[in-house]
């Protein structure tokens, strides 16, 4: 069974569709940092560098298994030359 055959068949379970929609901040905050970083030509190291964190707090993120705190999303923010947005949507 393929990726997408399996997803399609996960989605069909209400449960499984609940957990997926929790965490879809850590998915969007990951998949925008990596896609600044990328976009700046950053490695993981440097960004924790000129953000003054360690290169694991950047992976944690990146993995969406770390809860940051704003103050770290501002200096990643400032490192990346990029704006810090946080919304609710509703």
């Amino acid at each position: 069974m393929n990726w997408k055959t399996l997803q399609r068949k996960m989605m069909k379970d209400p449960e499984f569709v609940k957990e997926v929609k929790k965490l879809e901040p850590e998915y969007q905050l990951a998949r925008s940092l990596i896609g600044a970083r990328i976009k700046k030509k950053l490695t993981q190291k440097s960004l924790a560098t000129k953000a003054k964190t360690d290169q694991a707090s950047i992976s944690r993120l990146e993995s969406g298994t770390s809860k940051p705190s704003l103050t770290l999303l501002r200096k990643i923010a400032t490192a990346l030359d990029a704006n810090l947005m946080i919304r609710f949507e509703t």
